[in-house]
Order: structure tokens, then C-alpha cells, then sequence
């Protein structure tokens, strides 16, 4: 059976040809289907639908985003598609109907590309299968069985371009390119049987894919539909500033459009009205609120009150549940800085724990080294003598080396706490540089040499320093830790 009269046959529907036509790949071009004109407003196509798990929808210019808990979106607060007055939505993720709301974007899209540029890339897939069919069709004998190979090659390929083609343009005319693949199967059956060919590839059966189910779409909200979705996404935004600004908004519309119905108007407009003041008045407690656990948190904190710094914890939840949970962002700025209070409590009380567990051994490191201690401080006047190059006498000199002797070797068996280990290093250099001190005096004055005379004065100087260093240690580690600054 001749090929000739099935090729085109096909040929013929590939192209959209009326009967009789010339088999050409010009006449198809000239022949196809005009491409339908595209009606659709272009400012139409970005505004979608976000569908709610409770059934309702909102508006969305172009798709949400979904920032882990939460998701974003432009919501246009007008009923024009022209001047849409966008508004920016966070809405918590596990509001959103996810599933749907893909749908709905992927119907959306499909409507705009079979209002504008479906029928123009039918036509383009025509023209490509009708030119592949046209190289067959010119082969003057059909028959010649070393030509048979390349004809099924190029058959095969039209046929693979056709049912690729539906699933990736939203199945438009799904049912008239299977109908073309039908006939295409037939062709490559003939062609083979005229090749010799018996091995039938199975890829060739698999048929179109089944149209999907999409959502249907909505039209276009009304001014009043659109100022009922507005209000929707202010019931559902955890921001209050999203919310006032909202309100607002809405509150705005209402003021410049006299279209509305009076009635609905009026009581929508009082409506918003006290929404807003609801709000201000519900900013005002939350701040007053956090002003005053702030300070009591503080307070509690620096006395190491762990204990209460918990109870302002609790009472933060009460107020919140009883605020009904309307400031979701404060609450949770200011249970951070409560928490941050706690922890210093907690650091604090371990500290004084900590204290009174070794403030024994500091007092009565303390009772041991304080008449040493309180000998350097006595040898302050002469030390001061040195220091500013005033002159010391004999006795002076020899007082200052004898008790800086006796208090090196009386503080150095006395056994020091850890945490008191760097002032009794102060302690006992603060005895050996007073004892430096007189000694290096006492050469400058038998030279009479300045040089020297200074040299005492810095020792001197450093001896003042350390004793005033140590016993500033010791006094303080026998205080309880106070908090840090």
C-alpha cells in the first residue's frame, strides 16, 4: 500500500489545510489559522489569588512569598486593576492553603497564555510538523526502500515533537494534536512495513497527558469586595502596624469614593474607625507595660531576685493571652530582654554563691595580713617624704626598712586564698620597693647624688601605689559581688 495519500492526509491536519490545497511548505505558512487577537487587559495577568484554609481568598499582585513562618505578599486595596494602591501583607504561613493557592497562580497563568500567545505557537508547531511532513511528501517514489529509513526518522520526529508539545503549553488543542499523533502511529506503521522495519519502538505509544483539573478563576473583587478583603488581611496580619496602616487605608477609601452604599458605608467607616482607636489604645498599655517590667526586671536583676525576675516572666504571658496576643513583635522583644535579665540574675547569684562559700577563708586572710597592711599605710608620711625629694631623716629612713623587712617576712608565710593571690603579690612588693625606697634614699644622700634622690622617689611612688592597690583588692573580695555595669 502506498505511503503517499496517508502522508498527506496528514499533512493536511498538521497544517489546519482546507481540502485541495497544494502540499507545500509556503501554502501552509500562508494557510494557517491568524492568530487570535489578544483581548485580555495585560494588567490583569499579575493579580492572583491566595486561598485561605477556612475557604476565603485574597487578592495578591503577583505571588507570595513564604519566609519560613511567614507569608508575603502585595495586596492590592482597590477594586482597579489599573491604580491597584498595593499594600504590602505578612500573613502566618499555616493560614495559607497552599495546594490551592498553586493551583489557582498555574490556572492563572494558563488563562494568560491561551488568551494571547496560544493560537500564535499552535500555529508555529504546525508549520514545523507540516515542513517535516513536506520533505516526505516531495520524495517523488514513496516506495524506494533504501529511502525508507530517513522517512520514518523524520516521521518519528514530528511525531515526538507533537507529544511533547501539549504538556508544555497548558494542553491546548490537546485533543486535536492527539488526533494528528493518531494518524502520525498509522504513517510510521506503513512506513515501516515498507522499510522492512519490524522492531516497534514503544515510545511511540505513549499517548498525551490527560488535561489537569485547574481552579477555576475568580473575578474581579468589587470596591466594596475589595474593602472586605482588606479588612480580611487585618484580621490576619500579626503586624499592628500592618493593621493600622490597613485600617487606614480603608479608612481613606471610604472618605474619597461616594459610590458606596450609605448605609454599609457609614457603618464600615465607624467600624474602622474603632478598629484604629483599638489599636492606638492597645500600643499605649503595651508600651506602658513594657516600661514598667523593664524597670521591675532590673531591679530584681541586680538584687539576684531569680525568682521574681521568673514571676515578671509569667505575668508577661497573662497580659499578652489577655491583650489577645496583638503584639506578637513586642511581646517578643521584650521577653528577650527579660530573659537577658534573668541570665545576669542567674550569673549573679552563682557569684554570691560562690562568695559565701570562700568568704571565711578571705576574712580570715584578711585578720592576718590587715596590722601589716596597716604598718605600710603608717609609713605613707615618710614614703610621701621621699617621693617629693623633701628630705627624710635617719630615723625616718631606718623606721621604713625596718617594718618593710618585718612585714616581707611575716606576710610571706601567711597562706593566701586564690582569689586573693594577686593582692598579697601587691602586698609583699609594696613592702620591698618601701624598703628599696629608704635604701636608694639613704645612698643619694651619703653621694649627693640627684639621680639617685629619684630613683628613691619612684620607688617610693610605686610602694604608695601597690599598698593602695592591695588593700583595695582585699576590701573588695570581702563584699559580696554586685552586678556589672
Amino acid at each position: 500500500m502506498s505511503v503517499r495519500p496517508v502522508l498527506v492526509g496528514i499533512l493536511l491536519v498538521a497544517s489546519g489545510f482546507a481540502a485541495g490545497l497544494p502540499v507545500t511548505a509556503q501554502t501552509a505558512a500562508e494557510s494557517a489559522p491568524p492568530a487570535a487577537p489578544v483581548t485580555a487587559d495585560v494588567s490583569d495577568s499579575a493579580f492572583l489569588r491566595i486561598f485561605l484554609r477556612d475557604g476565603s481568598s485574597l487578592v495578591s499582585y503577583g505571588e507570595l512569598a513564604r519566609l519560613e513562618d511567614r507569608a508575603v505578599f502585595s495586596m492590592p486595596t482597590s477594586a482597579s486593576f489599573v491604580d491597584p494602591q498595593l499594600h504590602l501583607v505578612t500573613l502566618p504561613a499555616d493560614r495559607v492553603d497552599w495546594e490551592r493557592t498553586t493551583r489557582y497562580a498555574e490556572s492563572a497563568r494558563a488563562n494568560r497564555y491561551l488568551e494571547t500567545r496560544a493560537e500564535q505557537d499552535y500555529a508555529a508547531l504546525s508549520d514545523e510538523v507540516a515542513q517535516a511532513l513536506s520533505d516526505i511528501s516531495t520524495v517523488q517514489d514513496a516506495s524506494t526502500v533504501q529511502d525508507a529509513p530517513g522517512r520514518v526518522a523524520i516521521v518519528e520526529r514530528a511525531r515526538k515533537t507533537l507529544a511533547e508539545w501539549p504538556p508544555k503549553h497548558y494542553n491546548y488543542k490537546r485533543d486535536d494534536v492527539r488526533q494528528m499523533i493518531g494518524m502520525l502511529d498509522e504513517a510510521i506503521a506503513d512506513l515501516r512495513a515498507a522499510a522492512g522495519l519490524r522492531r516497534f519502538d514503544l515510545a511511540l505509544v505513549a499517548a498525551v497527558d490527560a488535561a489537569e483539573a485547574r481552579e477555576p478563576l475568580l473575578p474581579k473583587p468589587t470596591p466594596r469586595e475589595a474593602i472586605e478583603q482588606t479588612l480580611l488581611a487585618v484580621s490576619l496580619t500579626p503586624s499592628s502596624v500592618e493593621r493600622v496602616s490597613l485600617l487606614t487605608t480603608v479608612l481613606g477609601r471610604l472618605d474619597r469614593d461616594a459610590s458606596f452604599e450609605a448605609s454599609w458605608a457609614l457603618t464600615t467607616r465607624s467600624a474602622v474607625r474603632g478598629m484604629i482607636d483599638a489599636e492606638v489604645a492597645v500600643d499605649r498599655l503595651c508600651q506602658h507595660l513594657t516600661r514598667r517590667y523593664l524597670s521591675v526586671t532590673e531591679q530584681r536583676a541586680k538584687a539576684a531576685d531569680v525568682r521574681g525576675v521568673q514571676s515578671v516572666l509569667a505575668q508577661i504571658a497573662v497580659d499578652d493571652q489577655r491583650l489577645g496576643y496583638r503584639r506578637p513583635e513586642a511581646v517578643l522583644a521584650l521577653v528577650g530582654a527579660v530573659h537577658e535579665q534573668l541570665d545576669a540574675a542567674r550569673r549573679l547569684r552563682l557569684a554570691r554563691d560562690q562568695w559565701l562559700l570562700k568568704s571565711v577563708s578571705y576574712r580570715k586572710y584578711n585578720a592576718e595580713v590587715a596590722p601589716y597592711l596597716q604598718r605600710l599605710q603608717w609609713l605613707k608620711p615618710a614614703l610621701e617624704d621621699i617621693k617629693a625629694l623633701a628630705g627624710s631623716t635617719p630615723v625616718a629612713l631606718a623606721q621604713i626598712q625596718a617594718a618593710a623587712a618585718q612585714i616581707v617576712a611575716a606576710v610571706a608565710v601567711v597562706p593566701a586564698p586564690e582569689d586573693l593571690r594577686a593582692a598579697h603579690v601587691l602586698l609583699v612588693s609594696a613592702a620591698q620597693l618601701a624598703d628599696s625606697a629608704a635604701r636608694i634614699r639613704r645612698e643619694a644622700a651619703l653621694s649627693g647624688d640627684l639621680a639617685r634622690a629619684w630613683d628613691a622617689s619612684s620607688a617610693a611612688a610605686g610602694a604608695l601605689m601597690l599598698t593602695t592597690r592591695a588593700a583595695a583588692d582585699i576590701q573588695a573580695m570581702l563584699k559580696p559581688p554586685v552586678p556589672i555595669k
